[in-house]
């Protein structure tokens, strides 16, 4: 088979090149960019819709929590009773009796009590749970479900539950009277020990908070640390020392301040297990006094001179337990 070849005549102009087209092109100048800006095409609305979005909450927040705060506030200076009028001012003067006030500092002191055991323990078991439950499975997510349900439940319905069980006739007492047990303690009936029973069931319906804060910390740990760790010849203990501990700190400043203001805060629990018994003010707590001095006393003056220093107490533990753990934070 014959390749024919197809051959220019003479004479005939060369075709254009690329480069030849691109010259004969008209070279156009650059448009002027105008020096206003570009118009948008929708405004968003500047203060105006912030503040449409923002009122609801701003006004829950002003109606349920700054208005009652200075109400009380302003009753705290007054020796206002509903059922003996006229309401006078009185000034400072209840918020010194309260250093001289038995009720009151013993109160402060079972409330102090009850704050560190349920800081230590939900701590300190929260962790220890987490690192458990921080493995991958079904087991192992039902059994976090579990740990977090007493979290959702009413604290009046933890307490009814764990005075079923506490009672001197009730479960544990009957399961240690079947074991041998002749004289099983009063778990709630006994002065010396009430107080103690009562932290175990705060802490224990806070316990699943702190588990699954701890969990949420552990899972964000980078697994090259650990990695790095094991090259290093780090064993189980040494490796939690110097990596999973360090990582954990925003957890534990979460949950430190969580569980010292829950201590403070306690009254739910008190109130349906001993109702600040047994005996005189051997459970009670701060917040159960100050409810038992405003409704059963009628005394809501001295009763809100209370609930201030109370909010004094709160505030400023809480801030200077923040302020020591973010230091730990950037440390760390």
């Amino acid at each position: 088979m014959r390749l024919r070849t197809l051959t220019r005549p003479e004479g005939s102009a060369a075709a254009p090149t690329a480069k030849d087209t691109a010259a004969a092109r008209p070279q156009h100048s650059p448009a002027r960019r105008s020096s206003q800006p570009p118009r948008r095409s929708r405004r968003n609305g500047g203060p105006g819709r912030f503040a449409v979005f923002a009122a609801p909450g701003l006004l829950a927040y002003l109606a349920l929590v700054l208005v009652p705060i200075g109400m009380t506030t302003g009753y705290s200076l007054t020796n206002k009773n509903p059922f003996n009028p006229p309401t006078r001012w009185v000034g400072l003067s209840n918020l010194t009796n309260l250093f001289s006030d038995d009720d009151f500092l013993k109160a402060l002191q079972n409330t102090v009590v009850i704050t560190v055991i349920v800081t230590l323990v939900t701590n300190a078991g929260g962790l220890a749970i987490a690192l458990l439950l921080d493995r991958s499975g079904w087991l192992y997510n039902a059994l976090r479900s579990v740990f977090f349900v007493p979290v959702v439940l009413s604290a009046v319905v933890v307490s009814v539950i764990w005075q079923s069980i506490l009672v001197d006739d009730g479960l544990l007492n009957t399961v240690l009277r079947q074991l041998g047990v002749d004289h099983p303690p009063g778990w709630l009936s006994d002065p010396g020990l009430a107080l103690y029973t009562v932290s175990w069931v705060i802490a224990w319906q806070g316990l699943g908070f702190c588990v699954v804060i701890y969990l949420a910390g552990l899972q964000g740990i980078p697994q090259e640390l650990y990695e790095a760790a094991d090259i290093d010849g780090c064993g189980p203990m040494k490796r939690f020392r110097n990596v999973t501990w360090p990582m954990l700190a925003p957890a534990v400043t979460i949950n430190t301040v969580m569980s010292l203001i829950g201590g403070f805060k306690a009254y739910d629990q008190i109130q349906v297990l001993t109702n600040g018994g047994p005996g005189p003010n051997t459970t009670s707590t701060l917040a159960f006094q100050v409810v038992q001095t405003a409704f059963n006393g009628n005394h809501v003056g001295y009763a809100s001179a209370m609930a201030v220093a109370m909010l004094i107490l709160v505030a400023t533990v809480s801030v200077i337990a923040l302020g020591w753990l973010q230091k730990r934070e950037v440390s760390s």
